[in-house]
């Protein structure tokens, strides 16, 4: 039976997969209308060109298909080519454009979800900037009815040239297609498709160049002179300083600028109209533009000419069979003026067959050798705006002419009265807008390069400046400042909060590092600059070398020897390193990598000229103290000392003596850091000595003295005991005081980020403390009466005040010394540090003597008292400052009653 149920479930699996693979064999139907439909695609933006074809109901195909690549780009579906329609699309493919496309053609299939009636244009898109490369707007005509075409309010806004009946039937064809192409140069191409039937021929310049250029190209009569140029019939063409493309019939008499002599007439190279002089213009220039577009820093001019022209005179006939000799050029051109309406071509300089040449053409042969799409090095042709840190931008909407980004909303931001330019700032240097749009376009800075607040479109963002409260008009003006600092990145954008795609690019650069950073210096040689700027925890830091090389490096440390590196150099593709290393040996083996925390890392060259930066924090957190970059501490308050080394060649492998330096520093460069100062080494100990031994006399000697003499000394008949408290204690703090102001004068300020300084600063509040609290202690009781509240309170306070004061000032000569070790790597340090261990010795030895015999004093005392007989024995002068018994024993003799009245105004 389990064999009968097995073998039944083999055949049903089978009949399954056989029905499936029939199924997925079948062909798809071709139902649709809009199966055959063919057309040519409107070229946006990437060089997209190329031949479109509906095949059936779940498929096109793509021919002659061009397209510089792009980032994140789909097959799209619209129901028109509006910025609504166009922007509400969606993905009709699983395939992905994200490559260079070369003359390819290939088939594409469409989502199972998609059919040919929800999509009425057809884009390639690139869904990260909602950008728009080319599209196909579908229409379909049968028996002259159309199926689907769009009406004259549908056409694209972007695209010229392109006419629409009363039908919606496209006049001609697209016109960035031809039927052939011939490559000029590298950056210059020729297209063309012949009509002999109606006696034209179209022509398409296309080139690589400047939007201030003319392209050139015509045929010649080499039998009337051994010059090609003489006798040519060409046609030259450009765009306007508008943008508005023109090309005009050009005759050339004389290799040189079109002049007009004193009789009127006219040689050089000239339009035909000058030569003739005439009001017919249509009879003597015979070059009709068709179309004309800048896209991607390549310009496209499309024109027709007549094969055999009524004018005879200036314009060669084209014999379309024949071998015929034809020139070109590419070069500046001057537009009208008032002397001359008419654009004057400059002589060309360039190499020949780069910026000029010749060769021989025939027309009616087939020729495609431009293979792929032309790539501009400069693709941005807008208007660039730099700001000023002394005058704000101006920021206003208008309409949409010529936005980078199609498509776009009919109305664009505008800064100083340029259509979405490209803004340029500085790091470290504010930008000021003057945000004049409207109360509905509120201006923001932000990663998004589509704007309009990109969580609407689940996407993330980071705003640098500006929001919904930026907006404002011409009367009422909002101003804006945004700082950009080493952290912003390379581009953003300006765009309205509310609305996508009205703004345009930032770029931030690196206008000079003294922009980005707050102090720099030369470093020794003055070979390299170095830059820094210091924040509470890290600090930024650049050099930059002054002549070329293969690698700059710096070091922290008095020699190359037991320093720490920062190495930048460029690899083998280009890309800029830093790495960082600790040295302990002269040479290659003695070099150790290290893992040191570095953030916003950049490196590179400028014509040889080397830059590195990078942000480190000041103390490394570093989980194992043994490793070298632990102990690798920036202390702002002391001075950082600098070297530095080139050479020509580093790698991020196993180094070798051809790595090391060919340059170096001959001596190291004292960094001031909180000062922006540096200089020429010295020895920083003999300041550090003077300011330890003052630090020592005060914390080691005399403060301590006054209080032991406050301790110990009460026994003693008179007031000298407090005379020598109170001096001992106004020494020490006047001592105190000078050493630290020795100390910020050398060390040309203060930081309190090292441990050091925080108990330096702690023991000098709690000195400085003392009289002031002495100012405010209460009234002395008399004889016998009960010590009050307040003056207990008042003598705890002043005791335990000066004895932590003590115990923190020598905690803050401990850490002293430990920071001296740390800066001079141990060096004599060692010595100082035994000579502290043994004054402390000597003063415990000390204070533990003197409380022994001050108990056995007491001891003495309380024993003479049970003895006594007559009451005269004097009270007990010595009690402790706190009295266990809460009754103060009061037996100062006047004088010491008199000493203090006389020290108040010291106290005060």
């Amino acid at each position: 039976m389990a064999f009968k149920f097995s073998y039944l479930g083999f055949l049903f699996n089978l009949l399954i997969l056989t029905f499936t693979y029939v199924n997925s064999a079948t062909p798809c139907t071709k139902n649709s209308s809009l199966v055959g439909f063919e057309s040519e695609f409107v070229m946006v933006q990437h060089q997209l060109r190329g031949y479109f074809n509906i095949t059936d109901d779940c498929s096109f195909r793509v021919s002659s298909f061009d397209m510089l690549s792009g980032y994140d780009v789909h097959w799209w579906g619209a129901s028109g080519p509006s910025f609504d329609n166009l922007t509400s699309g969606f993905v009709i493919s699983d395939d992905v454009l994200n490559q260079t496309y070369k003359n390819e053609s290939f088939v594409v299939n469409l989502r199972k979800n998609v059919s040919w009636n929800q999509v009425r244009v057809v884009s390639v898109w690139d869904k990260h900037t909602d950008s728009d490369f080319g599209h196909v707007i579908l229409g379909h005509y049968v028996n002259g009815s159309v199926v689907y075409a769009p009406g004259p309010s549908e056409a694209p806004e972007n695209v010229t040239g392109i006419g629409w009946n009363e039908t919606g039937a496209p006049q001609f064809r697209e016109p960035t297609m031809f039927d052939n192409c011939k490559e000029l140069s590298k950056n210059f191409w020729v297209r063309w498709s012949l009509n002999v039937e109606e006696n034209f021929i179209d022509v398409g310049l296309e080139a690589a160049t400047e939007v201030q250029h003319y392209m050139a190209f015509g045929w010649t009569n080499h039998s009337l002179s051994s010059n090609l140029m003489l006798n040519a019939d060409v046609a030259v063409t450009g765009f306007t300083e508008e943008g508005v493309p023109f090309a005009d019939d050009y005759y050339i008499t004389k290799y040189s600028e079109c002049v007009i002599n004193k009789d009127g007439t006219a040689q050089g190279v000239c339009p035909d109209t000058i030569y003739e002089n005439t009001d017919l213009v249509g009879l003597v220039n015979n070059t009709l533009l068709l179309y004309g577009h800048r896209k991607d820093g390549v310009s496209l001019i499309r024109y027709r000419r007549p094969l055999k022209s009524i004018d005879v005179k200036y314009d060669l006939p084209i014999n379309y069979t024949a071998n015929l000799t034809v020139i070109w050029a590419l070069g500046t051109i001057s537009p009208p003026d008032n002397l001359r309406p008419y654009y004057l071509p400059q002589i060309h300089t360039g190499p020949r067959y780069e910026s000029h040449g010749d060769l021989v053409l025939n027309v009616s042969e087939h020729v495609n050798d431009c293979f792929g799409p032309l790539d501009a090095e400069d693709k941005e042709d807008q208007d660039l705006v730099i700001a000023d840190v002394n005058a704000p931008l101006v920021v206003t909407a208008g309409p949409a002419l010529h936005y980078p980004n199609p498509p776009n909303p009919p109305k664009v931001l505008y800064i100083n009265k340029k259509e979405a330019p490209v803004v340029r700032v500085e790091r470290g240097v504010a930008v000021k807008f003057s945000i004049q749009a409207g109360h509905n376009v509120p201006l923001y800075i932000t990663s998004d390069p589509v704007g309009g607040n990109a969580t609407l479109r689940n996407m993330t963002e980071i705003i640098y400046a500006g929001g919904a409260d930026a907006q404002g008009v011409q009367a009422s003006p909002k101003e804006l400042t945004w700082y950009p600092d080493r952290n912003t990145p390379d581009q953003v954008y300006y765009q309205s909060a509310y609305e996508p795609k009205m703004g345009w690019r930032v770029q931030v650069v690196d206008g000079g590092l003294s922009d980005m950073y707050n102090n720099s210096v030369v470093l020794d040689d003055q070979q390299v600059k170095l830059f820094w700027t210091l924040s509470e925890s890290s600090i930024s830091i650049a050099a930059r070398g002054e002549k070329k090389s293969g690698y700059l490096a710096i070091g922290f440390g008095s020699g190359m020897v037991n320093s720490y590196a920062y190495v930048g150099w460029m690899d083998g593709d280009g890309k800029g390193q830093v790495s960082t290393y600790w040295i302990d040996g002269k040479d290659a083996s003695g070099i150790h990598p290290t893992s040191e925390n570095l953030t916003y890392v950049r490196c590179k060259s400028e014509n040889g000229i080397i830059t590195l930066e990078f942000t480190r924090p000041l103390s490394p957190t570093c989980t194992k103290e043994d490793k070298p970059e632990c102990k690798n501490i920036i202390e702002p308050t002391t001075p950082l000392k600098v070297i530095w080394a080139m050479g020509a060649k580093w790698s991020e492998g196993k180094l070798s003596e051809s790595n090391m330096h060919s340059a170096m520093s001959s001596r190291p460069v004292r960094v001031l850091l909180m000062r922006g100062s540096a200089e020429a080494e010295q020895d920083l100990r003999p300041v550090l000595t003077v300011h330890g031994f003052m630090m020592f006399l005060a914390w080691g000697i005399l403060l301590p003295a006054g209080i032991l003499a406050a301790r110990y000394l009460k026994h003693v008949k008179g007031d000298g005991w407090y005379r020598i408290h109170v001096y001992l204690q106004y020494s020490g703090l006047a001592v105190v005081l000078l050493g630290l102001l020795f100390a910020i004068a050398e060390l040309r300020g203060f930081s309190a980020h090292s441990l050091h300084v925080k108990f330096g600063l702690a023991a000098i509040f709690l000195a400085c403390a003392q009289p002031l609290n002495a100012y405010f202690r209460p009234k002395r009781p008399a004889n016998g009466e009960e010590v009050s509240s307040k003056r207990i309170i008042w003598e705890y306070l002043h005791v335990i005040t000066g004895r932590s004061a003590i115990v923190v000032g020598i905690a803050a000569q401990v850490s002293g010394l430990k920071h001296l070790g740390d800066r001079y790597r141990g060096e004599n340090v060692g010595g100082l540090y035994w000579a502290l261990i043994f004054w402390f010795l000597i003063g415990a030895s000390t204070v533990m003597y003197l409380e022994y015999r001050e108990k056995k004093r007491r001891r003495e005392r309380t024993f003479a008292r049970a003895n006594w007989v007559l009451g005269n024995l004097e009270e007990d002068d010595s009690t402790d400052l706190l009295s266990p018994s809460g009754v103060l024993v009061e037996n100062e003799s006047n004088p010491s009653e008199r000493m203090e009245v006389q020290l108040e105004p010291l106290n005060r």
